[in-house]
């Protein structure tokens, strides 16, 4: 026997469905409308020769990049704020833990370099991208090899020695700003004192540290020279090199 309650069923389900739809429909947009987090831009660059084997970067405990020792990634985005970045060996272990200030649409390089012998530390600046001036390029010089002279500058070979390129001088530990050279190939040293003589010579950019090498800095293009290794090492892989990162 059919009851009023029978009747009713179907009808109060009908006019359910619409009610369960919308709900559905809201949260589908709710899903869609979810507040994209401000980031910026990291370049990381394994500089460490003190930790010579592959690492792994985390940013706030997620991975960013795998590294061998002297690869650069491109830039990777990460969270706006003051992340956590880590750098962990292939045991898993944290070799070096720093937070850093990463602001909304900005670019930083985060450099892992060896402070000591036997220990990792990072180094995070903060790049200027602004396209140069047309027909120059930009480029700047970061510090990293451990037992080099405490302070480096860039040169340019020429007949008649070493010619200092204005304003690019950094400590061990630091960069220096960019400055805008004329876009053109030039044999690049790093050098240290007055009269400048040579740490390492640049050359093609490479690591070769080849003398008579020459490198085309290109027009709008920004460049940075990262002088990096361990002048104490038997290794001569991990002896101090500059070579050369392009940022755009």
């Amino acid at each position: 026997m059919k009851t009023l309650t029978s009747f009713l069923r179907p009808a109060i389900l009908l006019a359910a469905l619409p009610a369960a739809l919308a709900f559905t429909a809201c949260s589908d947009d709710d899903d869609d409308n979810a507040a994209t987090p401000d980031q910026g831009n990291v370049l990381i660059s394994h500089a460490a020769a003190s930790a010579n084997v592959q690492v792994t970067a985390l940013a706030d405990d997620k991975q960013v990049g795998q590294l061998t020792y002297g690869q650069s990634s491109g830039y990777v985005k990460v969270n706006a704020g003051t992340p956590t970045l880590k750098i962990n060996n292939s045991a898993g272990q944290t070799a070096a833990s720093q937070a850093v200030t990463v602001a909304k649409d900005q670019n930083y390089s985060v450099f892992a370099y060896a402070p000591t012998a036997t220990t990792v530390g990072l180094l995070s600046v903060s790049d200027d991208l602004t396209a140069p001036a047309a027909g120059q390029a930009k480029v700047r010089v970061v510090h990293l090899a451990l037992g080099a002279p405490a302070t480096v500058k860039l040169s340019q070979q020429t007949v008649a020695g070493a010619t200092d390129v204005p304003g690019v001088t950094a400590a061990f530990g630091a960069a220096s700003a960019f400055v805008s050279v004329p876009a053109s190939s030039y044999n690049l040293l790093v050098t240290t004192g007055t009269p400048s003589t040579t740490v390492v010579a640049v050359g093609d950019g490479t690591g070769t540290g080849s003398a008579t090498a020459t490198k085309n800095y290109e027009a709008g293009k920004i460049y940075t020279v990262l002088v990096r290794g361990i002048s104490s090492s038997i290794d001569p892989a991990l002896q101090p090199k500059a070579v050369v990162i392009q940022h755009n």
